[in-house]
């Protein structure tokens, strides 16, 4: 049998060793890679499996669309109302359901904190590890640490020798103790990590205060939302309640004062993500200038549906604009329309559903078909449910394959960056511009942006860029929400359509958002008041995707190609790549059944 030839000319039949990651940790879901290294331990091709079913779409169906915002947003406890959002523009956009400036505002700022705290957890408490290295803080000098503070953060208040000395204390006794939790199956002397006693100590310092902030910035989405996780959403505009002469408490009608706790917190994540967030990826970047690599034929070829209008109904004024970008050509932003069935369709050649007969057909999602087929291919080691080794010519996902017009592409934030970088957005352009001015001092390099940031540290830098972008954009729509107010307007739903015999005997519709790990896309076909149709294209569906029908591969398995290794069985490399992306598993691969009944299993090691 032919074995999918990856663009370097290796596969995993072709010689080198084979490395498992399984299960993938620090993400959410469930994953496996394998790879292959040749004798110099570079790795020379990646296969990305998702190894849980999804079958959200399978009982929504013949279900009241206006309830399918609170199923699809339990995918994910992660990224949460990103999905019940995408919902309940699908379902306004199939009734043509128009929603007040207040619904759309308070929205917009729910799913800003939303993008803020999820790139906040993912950085210091999934992917800083990869990076920074806990053991070795105790060897730091804690006024070495705060002059590194001070330099890198100048405005950042928790900057003095004792305040990091308290902090190494604590951190000592944790060590100590033997009770590592978390930081106990680190790699610690692994020579891969490259800090300074004095930048791990920094580190996770912000770790814990990190910590301790997230609780707090989520806060906001019980003002607005009732509670958090799964805030609460309507079809029509959002549940809560504007009344300025009301009592204030958690879910209870809109006042100044709860406007006012609101405007606090995202004062709080403006200036964490300006004085600690982005100062230490910086920092920690700087130690790493041999890893601006790892963007591969991933981060040439990047897409977004484009998000956060500044004037609600007009997807022109997104401060986030969408397109596609191929090739690494920044000059040539293609439109993106995701109701076009040319433009956006998926493919199940090499994962485990079945289109019937025409195997290698794609369809775009109001005809998508969610019908499972789980089978090793013939290459294939070990049983179906312990497998040892997977056959990439054959089917080897739970996930499914996106192309846009066929071609692969990577979704994220550091798509989003690099399409409104290349749109000239001048709030993006001055953010990349001064970070890398900054990151070039530090670590005595000249890079320019098309250099720097189509690579895994870029993508680890997008992303703290954009959460401070968000909290900006936060504060900013807080203004238009009390300009509003004041102005007399106090409507937050519109109700006109709520009434299913006010619908049309069928519909469809399509709802986008900017989640935290990139261009998310719902699409639902309603018959005689009900779900006839329903289908979520994920970002880790796009970036955790299989091969194609012409052996293209996804962003996962393009951006860990050329890799080098320090010790491939301790693969510090393959986790730092794949964390960039911020992997969510349970998005592109949910599993549930109508009854309750397990569908399938699939045991990992």
């Amino acid at each position: 049998m032919a074995v999918l030839q990856t663009p370097n000319g290796y596969s995993m039949d072709n010689g080198g060793r084979r490395i498992v990651v399984d299960p993938v940790t620090r993400i959410e879901g469930h994953m496996r890679c394998e790879v292959n290294v040749d004798s110099d331990n570079i790795i020379r091709n990646a296969v990305s499996t998702g190894t849980m079913w999804r079958g959200l779409e399978v009982i929504l169906k013949g279900r009241d669309p206006r309830d399918a915002w609170a199923f699809v947003e339990r995918i994910c406890g992660v990224c949460t109302g990103c999905h019940a959002l995408t919902s309940v523009r699908a379902v306004e956009d199939a009734l043509g359901i128009r929603i007040p400036k207040n619904a759309h505002l308070i929205r917009e700022m729910m799913a800003k904190v939303l993008q803020w705290h999820d790139h906040v957890v993912h950085f210091y408490h999934l992917h800083a590890l990869d990076w920074v290295n806990p053991v070795n803080a105790l060897k730091a000098d804690p006024r070495a640490t705060s002059a590194l503070q001070q330099a890198v953060a100048p405005d950042h208040p928790m900057s003095s020798p004792g305040y990091f000395r308290d902090v190494q204390n604590r951190l000592r006794k944790f060590i100590e103790s033997g009770q590592l939790g978390i930081f106990k199956n680190g790699y610690w002397d692994n020579p891969a990590y490259k800090l300074s006693p004095e930048a791990d100590l920094m580190a996770v310092t912000h770790y814990l205060e990190a910590l301790d902030f997230q609780k707090e910035i989520v806060k906001v989405h019980t003002v607005f939302g009732g509670k958090n996780p799964h805030p609460n959403y309507m079809v029509g505009g959002v549940p809560c309640a504007i009344n300025m002469e009301g009592a204030g408490a958690a879910g209870a009608p809109l006042n100044m004062e709860r406007l006012n706790f609101v405007r606090a917190r995202l004062l709080e994540a403006y200036e964490f993500s300006k004085n600690v967030y982005i100062p230490d990826v910086l920092a920690i970047a700087s130690f790493y200038k041999g890893w601006l690599h790892g963007g591969g034929l991933s981060a040439t070829n990047v897409m977004d549906y484009g998000d956060y209008e500044r004037v609600h109904y007009d997807h022109s004024t997104c401060q986030l604009p969408g397109g596609v970008i191929l090739n690494g050509n920044w000059d040539e932003v293609h439109p993106i329309d995701p109701r076009d069935p040319a433009q956006v369709q998926e493919f199940v050649t090499h994962s485990w559903y079945t289109y019937g007969a025409d195997k290698d057909r794609g369809l775009h999602p109001w005809d998508g078909i969610t019908e499972a087929k789980y089978e090793l291919g013939p290459k294939a080691k070990g049983t179906r449910t312990n497998i040892v080794e997977l056959d990439e010519a054959a089917k080897y996902s739970w996930i499914k394959a996106p192309r846009w017009r066929g071609n692969a592409v990577e979704v994220g934030p550091l798509a989003r960056y690099i399409l409104a970088y290349s749109q000239n957005v001048g709030y993006v352009r001055d953010q990349v511009d001064d970070a890398l001015g900054r990151f070039n001092t530090l670590a005595g390099t000249n890079l320019t942006a098309k250099q720097a940031l189509p690579t895994t540290i870029g993508r680890t830098l997008a992303r703290a860029l954009e959460a401070h972008y968000c909290a900006k954009m936060m504060l900013d729509d807080w203004d238009l929400l009390i300009a509003n107010i004041k102005a007399g307007d106090l409507a937050t739903a519109n109700v006109e359509k709520w009434d299913p015999k006010s619908w049309p005997k069928e519909a469809k519709g399509v709802g986008t958002v900017a989640a935290p790990r990139g261009g998310l896309g719902h699409w639902i076909k309603i018959k005689d008041g009900k779900i006839d149709n329903y289908q979520c294209v994920v970002p880790t569906t796009w970036n955790g995707s299989p091969r194609d029908p012409k052996g293209n591969i996804g962003a996962f398995e393009a951006s860990l190609m050329n890799t080098p290794m320090e010790r491939p069985e301790e693969p510090v490399e393959i986790l730092r790549t794949l964390h960039s992306f911020d992997p969510c598993l349970a998005c592109s691969t949910h599993v549930m059944a109508p009854d309750g009944a397990e569908l399938a299993r699939v045991t990992v090691r």
